[in-house]
């Protein structure tokens, strides 16, 4: 039986940033980087215009010089409040309260904390002692459909249940001036700050999405693509060349496991311009198709986690026909894969 999701709700972190603040600012703290033009290039063209940050650019936890401590300390404590906010909207988006919930999953990765947001999120919102939770705590940019699969899982293991899930991340605690490779210069205009929630139940109460069948694929051999990294300077965010390809390489067990029928529509996670692309045409997609991914991108940046949450809430602006099929596809580092076989119902 299908899982029905809730019209998704968004929080973006208080400040909004240009790209033309971000590269500003590249220039500011390496005036003398011999590849400065080439990086100030590449972050103009990496499919960003704006995104939003919790702090601004200029502070410590951001363009400063905060350490390990106060980065991880600020960034979690940003993710639980926009996450608290992001819950309760999607709790009376629909039409529930805390003590309907009988389980939460959680998708967070910014900010070394514990106990994680899951249980931050019981005392938060007054979910009830014996809610079911599941925190998902590595998985970054697949984070979120990551989360919308295990709670599918859920309902169907557990008739009846109503599973909140809910992502948040601050990508901006990786903005790191230490880090001065081209890739991590790309990092600083490519991600956002922002958590999402939706709810799932085993029978629809509204129009939405239905997950009817899900794919979780882990690349062989592909550590090195993207990791994490923690030092005494703060949070870290690394890749190889081979990151460039990895969605090429992991699409073909998508594609066995999808079909080759073209989907109605798409949730498409923003890793870049390049991924949202290369994924599109391997699914036969027109750019009509994946403008809620690339608007996404544009408007608000690579969310993380979060990013699958926020494109689905933006299908429902102009959400497909009854029936419609559709498919969910986030990436995440080593390189993982997560996604969803899915229709709209309304």
């Amino acid at each position: 039986m299908p899982a029905y999701v809730s019209r998704p709700r968004t929080v973006f972190g208080d400040h909004k940033v240009t790209t033309a603040e971000i590269a500003d600012d590249i220039r500011e703290h390496h005036p003398d980087h011999p590849r400065l033009g080439a990086i100030l290039r590449v972050v103009g063209n990496c499919g960003v215009h704006t995104r939003y940050f919790t702090r601004p650019v200029d502070s410590p936890a951001v363009a400063g010089a905060a350490g390990i401590t106060q980065r991880a300390e600020t960034a979690f404590s940003d993710a639980v409040d926009m996450a608290e906010r992001a819950a309760h909207a999607a709790l009376d988006t629909a039409g529930l309260t805390a003590d309907d919930i009988d389980a939460i999953v959680t998708a967070h990765v910014t900010g070394w904390a514990v106990p994680n947001l899951d249980v931050h999120l019981v005392a938060r919102l007054g979910l009830r002692p014996t809610v079911r939770r599941i925190a998902l705590t590595t998985l970054a940019c697949a984070g979120g459909a990551q989360a919308l699969l295990r709670a599918a899982d859920l309902v169907a293991a557990r008739p009846g249940s109503k599973v909140l899930v809910v992502a948040a991340e601050v990508i901006s605690t990786v903005y790191n001036h230490a880090d001065t490779t081209i890739e991590s210069m790309i990092y600083k205009a490519l991600f956002g700050d922002a958590a999402a929630a939706t709810v799932l139940t085993g029978e629809p109460s509204a129009s939405g999405l239905a997950i009817d069948d899900s794919l979780e694929y882990v690349l062989p051999d592909s550590l090195d693509r993207y990791q994490g990294r923690i030092a005494t300077d703060g949070f870290h965010f690394d890749s190889t060349k081979k990151a460039l390809t990895a969605a090429d390489d992991v699409l073909p067990a998508v594609m066995g496991w999808h079909g080759p029928q073209k989907p109605d529509f798409a949730v498409i996670h923003p890793g870049s311009p390049r991924i949202i692309s290369d994924t599109a045409t391997a699914l036969s997609l027109t750019p009509h198709d994946i403008r809620h991914s690339t608007d996404t991108l544009a408007d608000e940046g690579n969310l993380g986690g979060v990013s699958v949450l926020r494109i689905l809430e933006r299908t429902h602006a102009a959400p497909p026909a009854d029936g419609a099929r559709g498919v969910v596809v986030a990436f995440g580092p080593g390189f993982a894969t997560a996604a969803l076989r899915c229709h709209w119902h309304a």
